[in-house]
C-alpha cells in the first residue's frame, strides 16, 4: 500500500519501470484463490502487457514511482483474483483501468482514516502523520500539499458514476483519443465527450471548493 511519507511529487526518474513480469507473478502466488492453469496463462497473456500503461496512470494519480508500483502490483493481483468473473471478449483494458481506480480511491480512504486517527492523538501528530520527530526535520509542507491533493483527488473521483469515472481515467489520465475511448468503452464518441465534459464539470466544482475550504482560496464567480 501506499507510503505515509512518500516524497513529493517529482520528474520520473529515468530507470523507473513497472513491476517487472516476473516479480508481478511471484506476487500473485500470494492471492487467496488459485487459477487453473489455462485460466493462469489467459490471465497472464491479457493482463500483464499493460502494466507499463497501468503504471503510467498509477503515476499520475499517486505522484510517486514507489507508489505507483504498489498500485499496479495491487491491481493486478485483485484482477487475478477476479478473473473468473470477466466476460470474454469485453475490453480487458477498460476493466484493469477500473479496478486500478477503485484500488486506488480505496488505499487512499484507508490512509486518510488512518490520518485521522493520528491526529487525534495529542502530542504525536508529526511522528503519526510524517514519521519524525518534529525536532529532527522542517514540517515537509510540500510532501503534504501532495498527499492532501491525492486524497482529494480520489474523494471526487469516488463521487463520479462509474460511466463518468471510466472516461476520466482515459482521457485525462491516460490522455487517450476520444475515438480510442470510444471503442474501449463501446460507445459513441458524442456519449463520451458528453460523459467527459459532465465528469470534469462535476470535479472542477468538488475541487474548487475544497480549494476554498481548506486553502482559502475563493470560487470562481
Amino acid at each position: 500500500m501506499p507510503r505515509t511519507n512518500a516524497s513529493p511529487a517529482s520528474p520520473v526518474p529515468a530507470d523507473a519501470e513497472p513491476p517487472a513480469r516476473s516479480e508481478l507473478r511471484r506476487k500473485a502466488v500470494r492471492a487467496p484463490r488459485a487459477l487453473r492453469r489455462d485460466d493462469r496463462g489467459a490471465y497472464e497473456a491479457a493482463c500483464l502487457p499493460l502494466s507499463g500503461e497501468l503504471y503510467a496512470t498509477a503515476l499520475r494519480l499517486t505522484r510517486n514511482p514507489d507508489d505507483a508500483r504498489d498500485l499496479v502490483q495491487e491491481t493486478l493481483l485483485r484482477a487475478m483474483v477476479a478473473w473468473g468473473s470477466f466476460e470474454e471478449g469485453t475490453n480487458v483494458r477498460a476493466w484493469l483501468y477500473r479496478i486500478l481506480t477503485n484500488s486506488f480511491i480505496n488505499i487512499y480512504r484507508k490512509r486518510r482514516r488512518h490520518q485521522r486517527f493520528a491526529t487525534e492523538r495529542p502530542g504525536d501528530t508529526r511522528m503519526a502523520v510524517f514519521g519524525t520527530p518534529d525536532d529532527c526535520h522542517p514540517a515537509p509542507t510540500e510532501a503534504l500539499t501532495e498527499k492532501m491533493l491525492s486524497d482529494e483527488v480520489a474523494a471526487a473521483l469516488a463521487k463520479l458514476g462509474p460511466d463518468y469515472r471510466a472516461v476520466v481515467e482515459r482521457a485525462d489520465l491516460s490522455g487517450e483519443r476520444y475515438k480510442d475511448i470510444a471503442d474501449a468503452l463501446d460507445v459513441p464518441i458524442g456519449t463520451v465527450m458528453s460523459r467527459l465534459f459532465r465528469a470534469r464539470r462535476q470535479l472542477e466544482t468538488d475541487l474548487t471548493d475544497f480549494a476554498a475550504r481548506d486553502w482559502g482560496l475563493r470560487k470562481a464567480a
